[in-house]
C-alpha cells in the first residue's frame, strides 16, 4: 500500500483520503488509517489533504572525470552517508561527461539497492549523461536494480545486457549470486574472459579467485538483496596501465559483522591479542581473515580458508585488492608474488555488506 500511495502523491499531491482510496481501489478508513499511521512518510494540511512529507539528499557525481571508488567515496563522505541521513529522499545525479568505472558502479548498485529494500525513495539521474546510462544498460545495471528505484530520463524497457550477453570479451555483464537459485557457471564466465586478456598461464589462479569469492557471497552473504558480479577489462590509457577490474558485491553483515560476535567464545586467543592492540580492531581483523585464514563463523577447524585462498592465488598477479566493509575499508597491494602494502581507512559513509574489487595489471 504504501508504495501506491506514494507513487500517486508523487504524481497527484495534495488529495484527500477518501480520493486516494477511490483511485487506488482500497477501503477509505483502511487508507486514512495508514496515513495516520506513518507521518515519516504522509503529511495532511489544513483542509485535510495530504502530501509526501520527505526531506531530500542529492549526491552529484562531477561533470567530466572518471569515478573510481575513491572519488565515489570522497563525494559520499562530502555528502553523509544517505543511508543514516533522515533523509527519506535519495538522488543520484551523473553529471554531463561523468564516466563511472566498475567499482563505483557496484557501490551504487548496491547502495541504491539497500535504501530502496529499506524503505527510501531513490532515484538515479542520468539526464545529462545518456552515454553513462547506455554503458550501464549493456552491463545489466538497470537488470539488477530494484524496480522502486527510480531512472531518469526513464529506465531502458528492452535489456542491451540481456540482448548482447557474451557478445564482449571485455565485460563479464553483471550476474546475480542468489543463494536460492544460484548460477554456478558464472566463475567459469568470469575466468574465462580474464585469461582472453592475461593469458592462459593465469586460468587456475583466475578460477580459483572468483570461484572462491563467489562462494563465499553464497554462504555467507545471509541477505534478502541478492549479492552481484561483474568483470571489465580497461585499455590503457594515459599513464594507467591495461587492467581487468572484477567487483563482487553483497548486502550482508559484512565480514566483520559476521566474525567479530562469535571472536571473544571461538578464538579467545585471538579476541584478546584484537583488544589489546593499538591498531583498530577492525584492521586487526581483516588482516588475520586475509593472511592467516582459518576464522570462521562456525569456529570449526579448517573453515574460514576461503578468502585467504583466494587471496594468496592474488598474490600471483600484480593486483590492488579493495575489501570495503560497512564503514571502513582495506586496500592490499601485490607485486611480484609478495604482499607490498596493506592501507586501511575507518570512518567511511556506511554502505552494509562487503564489496571487494580486484584490479589485475597486464
Amino acid at each position: 500500500m504504501k508504495n501506491e500511495i506514494e507513487k500517486l502523491l508523487r504524481e497527484s499531491p495534495s488529495m484527500k483520503a477518501k480520493d486516494i482510496a477511490k483511485k487506488l481501489q482500497l477501503d477509505k478508513s483502511t487508507v486514512n488509517s495508514f496515513l495516520h499511521a506513518h507521518p515519516e512518510h504522509f503529511k495532511q494540511d489544513e483542509n485535510f489533504c495530504w502530501s509526501l512529507n520527505y526531506s531530500e539528499l542529492r549526491i552529484v557525481f562531477p561533470a567530466d572525470c572518471w569515478v573510481d571508488c575513491t572519488l565515489f567515496e570522497r563525494i559520499l563522505s562530502e555528502t553523509g552517508s544517505p543511508i543514516s541521513s533522515h533523509a527519506n529522499s535519495i538522488i543520484f545525479v551523473i553529471s554531463d561527461g561523468c564516466a563511472l568505472m566498475l567499482e563505483a558502479i557496484a557501490r551504487l548498485m548496491a547502495l541504491s539497492n539497500q535504501l530502496a529494500y529499506y524503505g527510501k525513495q531513490v532515484t538515479i539521474d542520468f539526464t545529462h549523461s545518456t552515454s553513462t546510462l547506455t554503458y550501464l544498460d549493456r552491463l545489466g545495471f538497470f537488470d539488477h536494480l530494484i524496480q522502486q528505484v527510480n531512472v531518469l530520463p526513464n529506465r531502458p524497457e528492452i535489456s542491451a545486457a540481456t540482448t548482447y550477453r557474451g557478445n564482449s570479451e571485455n565485460l563479464v555483464e553483471i550476474g546475480a549470486i542468489d543463494p536460492a537459485s544460484p548460477d554456478e557457471s558464472i566463475p567459469k564466465q568470469l575466468k574465462e574472459s580474464f585469461v582472453s586478456h592475461a593469458g592462459n598461464k593465469y586460468s587456475i589462479p583466475a578460477f580459483t579467485v572468483l570461484s572462491e569469492l563467489f562462494g563465499n557471497v553464497l554462504d555467507h552473504s545471509e541477505s534478502p538483496i541478492p549479492g552481484f558480479v561483474a568483470l571489465q577489462f580497461y585499455k590503457k590509457h594515459g599513464k594507467h596501465p591495461a587492467h581487468i577490474q572484477t567487483v563482487i558485491s553483497d548486502s550482508g553483515k559484512g565480514i566483520i559483522g559476521t566474525l567479530e560476535p562469535v571472536l571473544a567464545k571461538k578464538y579467545p586467543e585471538l579476541f584478546k591479542e584484537i583488544t589489546e592492540s593499538e591498531s583498530p580492531a577492525e584492521k586487526m581483523l581483516l588482516q588475520k581473515v586475509f593472511t592467516q585464514g582459518e576464522i570462521s563463523q562456525t569456529g570449526d577447524k579448517g573453515r574460514g580458508l576461503g578468502l585467504k585462498r583466494s587471496f594468496d592465488e592474488a598474490s600471483k598477479f600484480c593486483a590492488n585488492i579493495i575489501v570495503r566493509q560497512e564503514n571502513c575499508e582495506a586496500r592490499i597491494l601485490y607485486r611480484n608474488g609478495k604482499l607490498k602494502d596493506f592501507r586501511y581507512e575507518e570512518k567511511m559513509p556506511r554502505i552494509l555488506g562487503t564489496h571487494i574489487c580486484f584490479d589485475f595489471f597486464l
